[in-house]
């Protein structure tokens, strides 16, 4: 029986534009088809913080609500890995179908994320460009693991995957699925559905969601760097390829892991493995995952 494999892609794989983004999924579809090879029925997921925060910019003299911005994200992002899979699955002479849904995940209204906005969003700027765009536009900016400036929008918790049921069919069709792409449109419960709400679920929690609720055996995020680091940037750097979650709490009460980058990443681990006992989570980079998932790289997180 093949092994359910939960992806969660960076931005890494993906660039800062379509045109990048292009060029870019074309490795990441090897590394994916590397993975089916191994035996692996692979659920891919993946961040939007570049590609909705550009979509928003650039649909903002057409008031388009957040929600909807996230939604085109899906469907672009989808759309390039679906056409980059599918080729390199012909490329190999495996015939298997390729499909990206577009996919709502329910959160709480009342949730804190939406007092305090953390989830980073779109460009790079420099201090005195973030200054100008908050005395314009009104949106919050933070720095970023310093790498910059950018616009910070609430990331509440992702509660229900609203079509985890057609997924869940997809897969027992032996699909390949793109799915909570950004990590999910962003939505509350009404009385007669959903409706959308301003924000950016964290991509890495959602996968965790996503992985609990196929019961997936391993939990994988691909991101920047091949294994988790303490003292990152630092003289005394270390790179960690195993703990536990006793020991990632500890570090994450240290503060070895920076918000809006590397700690949700490891949050979203433990959330995973705590509910899931035998199974895995692994960080490391998109070009490391097959050496990775053989032991060779990256920082496996166990119960």
């Amino acid at each position: 029986m093949e092994k359910r494999l939960v992806i969660a892609l960076g931005g890494n794989a993906l660039g800062n534009s379509p045109k990048e983004q292009l060029t870019l999924v074309k490795d990441t579809a090897k590394t994916i088809v590397d993975l089916i090879l191994e035996g692996y029925k692979v659920i891919v997921t993946h961040g939007n913080g570049p590609q909705v925060g550009m979509i928003n910019l650039a649909m903002e003299k057409l008031d388009m609500p957040f929600p909807e911005c996230g939604a085109m994200s899906q469907g672009y992002i989808g759309y390039h890995l679906q056409q980059a899979i599918k080729q390199e699955l012909k490329n190999r002479n495996l015939n298997k179908n390729v499909v990206s849904l577009i996919t709502q995940v329910v959160v709480d209204e009342n949730d804190n994320a939406f007092k305090n906005p953390t989830k980073p969003i779109g460009s790079f700027y420099k201090k005195e460009e973030a200054d100008k765009l908050v005395k314009e536009s009104g949106f919050i900016f933070k720095e970023d693991a310093g790498r910059g400036y950018r616009r910070v929008v609430p990331s509440p918790n992702p509660k229900k995957i609203v079509e985890i049921d057609v997924i869940k069919e997809l897969l027992e069709n032996d699909n390949v699925v793109i799915v909570v792409g950004g990590g999910g449109i962003p939505v509350v419960e009404i009385e007669n559905g959903y409706k959308g709400i301003a924000a950016v679920i964290d991509k890495d929690k959602s996968a965790a969601k996503l992985a609990n609720d196929l019961k997936a055996e391993m939990l994988v995020i691909l991101t920047a760097v091949d294994r988790v680091c303490i003292n990152f940037n630092k003289a005394n750097q270390k790179e960690i390829s195993r703990m536990n979650c006793l020991e990632a709490k500890k570090y994450i009460e240290e503060g070895q892991f920076a918000p809006g980058s590397m700690l949700p990443k490891v949050e979203a681990c433990l959330e995973f493995v705590n509910l899931n006992k035998n199974s895995l989570a692994l960080i490391t980079s998109l070009n490391k995952a097959k050496d990775a998932l053989k032991g060779l790289t990256g920082t496996i997180i166990t119960n």
